[in-house]
Order: structure tokens, then C-alpha cells, then sequence
């Protein structure tokens, strides 16, 4: 099969294929504008952090699968996608480590003001009083999990370890492992969003991008939050954004924030975000999945799921196109 790698992965995703007998192209730099032009005869496409356009799906003459290097696939066109007969797929899990990781550094960055703290420093200036003051603690403060699947019960390990108290969104049904690491974590399920909110310190958002999920921390959440801070290390579409910005401005959340609104589709741009030029917000640049750890296990989910589907196995499909085929 002819393949092209339109983001940066680990080595050995290139090299497993090709000793597998598969044409392998690797080009990093492409993006979302860009990448339609690159696609034509390929019939499998990976990517990570690139955008796949409408236009990208439709100048794909050949195509017959797009694999997200990692879980969510709100950045591939998936509508085009089934319209056109093409199988998308996503290695989910790998990344919830990693994931679970950012949240907790983000949350211990918020709570102590570690970048303010760490600008005055590099800029000269000593300011002991001022940042004796600022942090919390987390000890005995209430943790809101709003998504208990693997990020989200990684999360909570975490937090438990740091001495916080669990709560979390109820949902119809869980895994019997999920339900048996939930009771040993002493988590206590909340059925409503806003009164969960409205009892934690801590609001951490871990869901996908999803009709059930776009715009479900909004005005009514956010004001039974406060004070607190909110973690978003998910998608930013989950979060109104309006409604976030203006409880920062008038001081009454912070937030720690891994996704913002109308990213850039590449991996460097010039970009502006009043979310994230805000003082009240401590952001990384949806990094959530970028530890070497967490991309090895993605790219050998990746080399996985085109090694099936060259055998003419699907896994991990996420539509269903009408017309594709499950073998090359």
C-alpha cells in the first residue's frame, strides 16, 4: 500500500511498514492547506496534529483510510470521510498517561502560579511575599472529574496520591475494571454536571468532542464552579468560551488549558487567543500527548491498525462508510 505520514512520528513507524513491503512517504511539514495537494494516490494517511479538510478527503482519489495518531479525530472530516468511502481510525488510550500527567502539572502551575513565578525570576525580580501567598494546596481539596475513562481514572490516581478528594460525573455503564478502580479510588459519583461543579475545588474536563459534549461546561456550570479553577486537557469546544473568559475577567476561576478555540492546523503559526494571552490562564500548546513515552505507544497502535487493514482487518474504526472496503 502506498502511505504518507503527514506529521512527525517515532522512526520505526516508517520502518516496521516498510519491511512490511509498504511505500512509505514521510512529510512532516505538510498542513492543512497543503496537505490536498499530497494525497493524491495515497491510500492510507496518518496523521497526528494536521488538520484533514473536506478538500483534503476529496482530492484523495485513491484513499480508503485516514488513521489519527492518537484518540480523538475531531480534526479529520469525518462526514466527508463516510461520504466518500473512506475508513477512519484512531489508536485511543495510548496517550492517557501522558494526558493525566499535563493535568496535574497544570493544576500544580495554577495553584502556585509557577510561570508568573518563574517570569519574574528570569526577568530579575525577587518577590517572596507575592508568591507566598498565591497557592491553595491541594491537600483535602475537591477534585470534579468530568470523564472517568482512561484519562480521567489516571487522573484521579494521581490526584488521590496528592491527598484530594474524588467526585465524578455519573453515566449509564462502566467496564467492571472501570467500576472496581472507581470504588478503590473512593470516588463518589454526582448524576448532575452542574451540582458537581458546584461542590468541587476542581473541575477537569476528559471527554471527547462530541454532539453530547460541545458547549457542556457552559455559563450555569461555570458560575456553580466559582471560585475554582477549570482544567480543560480534551477539546476546547467542550468549554463556552465566552462564558470562560468572562469569569476570568472577573476573577472569579482560573483555568489551566491545554486546547484552545480555532487552533492553528500546523505545528507552528503566528497565533492569537484572548484565552490564552489571559493572566488568569496557564496553556501549553495541546501537548497533552507529546511525551516520547506516550508516542511510542501511539505510533506502534498506529503501524497496528494499518498492518490489520492490510490484512484486511478493521480496528478502531470510528464511521462507517457504506462503500469502503476493510481489505487493499
Amino acid at each position: 500500500m502506498r502511505i504518507l505520514v503527514a506529521d512527525k512520528l517515532p522512526a520505526h513507524v516508517a520502518d516496521t511498514l516498510r519491511a512490511a513491503r509498504h511505500e512509505v512517504r514521510l512529510e512532516p511539514d505538510l498542513t492543512a492547506a497543503t496537505l490536498p495537494e499530497a494525497v493524491g494516490g495515497v491510500d492510507v494517511l496518518v496523521v497526528r496534529s494536521t488538520k484533514v479538510t473536506a478538500d483534503t478527503v476529496r482530492a484523495a482519489d485513491a484513499l480508503r483510510l485516514v488513521v489519527r495518531a492518537g484518540s480523538g479525530t475531531d480534526t479529520i472530516d469525518c462526514d466527508e470521510a463516510t461520504r466518500c468511502g473512506v475508513l477512519v481510525a484512531n489508536v485511543p488510550g495510548a496517550n492517557a498517561l501522558a494526558v493525566a500527567e499535563l493535568t496535574m502539572g497544570l493544576l500544580l502551575a495554577v495553584d502556585r502560579a509557577i510561570p508568573d513565578a518563574t517570569a519574574e525570576l528570569r526577568a530579575g525580580r525577587w518577590d517572596k511575599k507575592r508568591f507566598s501567598a498565591v497557592g491553595r494546596g491541594l491537600h483535602g481539596r475537591r477534585l470534579g472529574i468530568v470523564g472517568l475513562g482512561g484519562i480521567g481514572l489516571a487522573v484521579a490516581e494521581r490526584a488521590a496520591a496528592f491527598g484530594m478528594s474524588l467526585v465524578a460525573l455519573e453515566k449509564g455503564s462502566r467496564s467492571a475494571e472501570a467500576s472496581r478502580r472507581i470504588d478503590a479510588l473512593g470516588i463518589r459519583l454526582v448524576p448532575d454536571l452542574v451540582a458537581l461543579a458546584a461542590e468541587v475545588d476542581v473541575l477537569t474536563l476528559h471527554v471527547p468532542l462530541a454532539t453530547g459534549t460541545e458547549g457542556l461546561v457552559g455559563a450555569e456550570v461555570l458560575d456553580a464552579l466559582q471560585p475554582g479553577i477549570l482544567l480543560n486537557t480534551s477539546r476546547a469546544e467542550v468549554v463556552d468560551t465566552e462564558a470562560l473568559l468572562a469569569r476570568l475577567d472577573d476573577g472569579s476561576l482560573s483555568a489551566g488549558l491545554d486546547v484552545f478555540p480555532d487552533e492553528p492546523g500546523s505545528g507552528t503559526a503566528e497565533w492569537r487567543s484572548p484565552l490564552a494571552a489571559h493572566p488568569r490562564v496557564v496553556g501549553t500548546h495541546h501537548i497533552g500527548a507529546s511525551t516520547e513515552q506516550a508516542q511510542d505507544a501511539v505510533a506502534r497502535g498506529v503501524v497496528e491498525v494499518v498492518t490489520a487493514f492490510a490484512g484486511g482487518e478493521l480496528r478502531n474504526v470510528v464511521n462507517q462508510p457504506a462503500t469502503a472496503e476493510s481489505a487493499p
